[in-house]
C-alpha cells in the first residue's frame, strides 16, 4: 500500500534534522495533470459558506465541471464567480437529482439533512461527496452504511479532507515507524475567539441561518469542528474509540444558543492511547493542533505544516528549593525541528481539493475512498458520543 524508505532508524531521522519522511503511495491519485477519460460533472445541494467555498475550489480543478447547484435561500444562488450564470439553479435538490447531465453531487447542507440527501441521492443513481459529520444520529450513521452497500455502483466519499492532506500521512508513518518513540497520549484543540454566530437578514431565518447553535440540527462543535480531529484520531489509532468522557456547557454566550460553546472530551482507544479533545469559543490560541505526544518526541500538527520536539533525555539536577536543599530531575525539550513532506502536485492546493480529486478518481476507477462511509459511521459516532457523555455526565462506552 505505501512505499517507505526502509533504511531510515528513528537515530539517523533525528540526526538528520530535516524530519523528511519518504513519499507515499497511498491510493491517492495522480493529482497532476488533465482527467483521461472525460469530465465529471457535479452538482452542489447547498450553496452556503461551505458550498460557495467548494464551487470555487471546482473552478480550479482539471476534469471536473460545476453543472447545476440547489439552496432554498435565493441570496445564496444567485450568480456568482463561484457558480457563474452557465450552472443551472434549483430550490429542490430533488430536482437536481432528476438532472441526468449530473454525475455526482457534493451535498454541503446542515448536518440534520445529510442522511435524507445523501439516500437520496444515491437512490437517483448519483455518486456523493457528503460533507462531515455524515449523519446527525448514530442510527442514521449505521442505516447509510446499510444503504450504501445497496448501491455498489456509487461512491461515496465523506468530507474529512485531512485524510488526503500529505502532511498528515506523513505524521501517521512517523508514529508508525517509532521516530517519535511509543505514542499512548494525543492533545487535539480547535478554539475560536468569537461567537460563531452569522448575520441574519431576518429574524425568522434565525435557525435556518445559525442551524449550528441548535441541538436540532447540529452537534455543535464536536460535530461541526473537532470532528475532523476525531477522525484523524481514529485513523492514527487504527481504531474506533472504547469509551469517552466530556464536560461541556453554554458559559459565556449566553444568547439563546442549544449547543455548547466549550466541550472538553477524553477519548479512550485500545492499547491504552488516550486523547484530550477540546473546542472553546473564548481564546484562539493555538487555533487548531493536534500534539502527538511520544516517549522520545512530540509532533505538533498545525494548520499548514507541523514541528517536531525532540525529546532531551539528558538528566540535570537543578535546586528547587533553597531551604531544604531538594532537587528534582530536569528534563528539558529539544529545539523544534520542521517535518518536511511532500505535496500532492506543484499547485499546492487547499486539502479539500485533493479530496474533490479522489472523488472523481474513484467515480472513474471505481476504487473505494480513504475517507469513506465506513470510517464515516466511526467518526460520526464517536463524536456523538462526546456530546452524550457532555449531556449525561456519565462515561460513554461504544456500542
Amino acid at each position: 500500500m505505501a512505499h517507505y524508505y526502509d533504511t531510515y532508524s528513528r537515530r539517523t531521522f533525528i540526526q538528520a534534522g530535516s524530519w523528511t519522511l519518504a513519499g507515499l503511495a497511498l491510493g491517492l491519485p495522480a493529482f497532476a495533470g488533465a482527467r483521461q477519460n472525460g469530465t465529471t460533472r457535479l452538482g452542489i445541494i447547498g450553496m452556503g459558506n461551505r458550498g460557495g467555498g467548494i464551487a470555487n475550489i471546482l473552478r480550479t480543478l482539471p476534469g471536473m465541471e460545476l453543472v447545476a447547484c440547489c439552496d432554498i435561500m435565493e441570496t445564496q444562488l444567485g450568480v456568482s464567480a463561484a457558480a457563474p450564470e452557465a450552472v443551472r439553479r434549483y430550490t429542490d435538490y430533488r430536482q437536481l437529482l432528476d438532472d441526468r447531465a449530473v454525475d455526482g453531487v457534493v451535498i454541503a447542507l446542515p448536518e440534520y439533512l445529510h442522511f435524507e440527501a445523501a439516500t437520496a441521492a444515491l437512490q437517483a443513481g448519483k455518486h456523493v461527496y457528503l460533507e462531515k459529520t455524515m449523519t446527525h444520529t448514530p442510527d442514521e450513521a449505521d442505516q447509510l452504511v446499510a444503504i450504501a452497500a445497496n448501491h455498489p455502483q456509487q461512491v461515496l466519499q465523506i468530507g474529512h479532507q485531512y485524510r488526503y492532506f500529505m502532511l498528515y500521512h506523513k505524521v501517521n508513518e512517523a508514529i508508525r515507524k517509532g521516530w517519535i518513540g511509543n505514542v499512548l497520549q494525543y492533545e487535539c484543540q480547535y478554539h475560536r475567539n468569537s461567537d460563531w454566530r452569522r448575520p441574519v437578514p431576518d429574524a425568522a431565518l434565525e435557525r435556518q441561518v445559525n442551524w449550528r447553535m441548535y441541538k436540532a440540527y447540529s452537534g455543535g462543535l464536536m460535530t461541526e469542528l473537532c470532528a475532523h480531529q476525531v477522525d484523524i484520531l481514529n485513523w492514527f489509532a487504527g481504531a474506533h474509540p472504547l469509551q469517552v468522557t466530556a464536560v461541556g456547557g453554554i458559559d459565556y454566550w449566553k444568547d439563546g444558543r442549544e449547543t455548547y460553546d466549550n466541550i472538553r472530551a477524553i477519548y479512550t482507544y485500545p492499547g491504552g492511547v488516550r486523547a484530550n479533545v477540546s473546542s472553546i469559543l473564548t481564546n484562539a490560541y493555538n487555533g487548531y493542533s493536534i500534539r502527538v505526544l511520544g516517549t522520545a518526541g512530540t509532533i505538533e500538527i498545525q494548520r499548514t505544516g507541523a514541528l517536531v520536539y525532540p525529546e532531551n533525555n539528558k538528566k540535570e539536577r537543578t535546586t528547587v528549593d533553597g531551604v531544604t536543599g531538594a532537587t528534582s530531575e530536569s528534563w528539558g525539550q529539544g529545539k523544534p525541528v520542521p517535518l518536511a513532506f511532500e505535496n500532492q502536485d506543484a499547485e499546492n492546493r487547499d486539502p479539500t481539493a485533493y479530496a474533490l480529486l479522489d472523488f472523481a478518481d474513484c467515480i472513474r476507477t471505481g476504487k473505494k475512498p480513504f475517507s469513506n462511509v465506513e470510517t464515516g459511521r466511526d467518526s460520526a459516532k464517536a463524536v456523538m458520543l462526546a456530546n452524550r457523555s457532555a449531556e449525561t455526565g456519565k462515561i460513554q462506552q461504544w456500542q
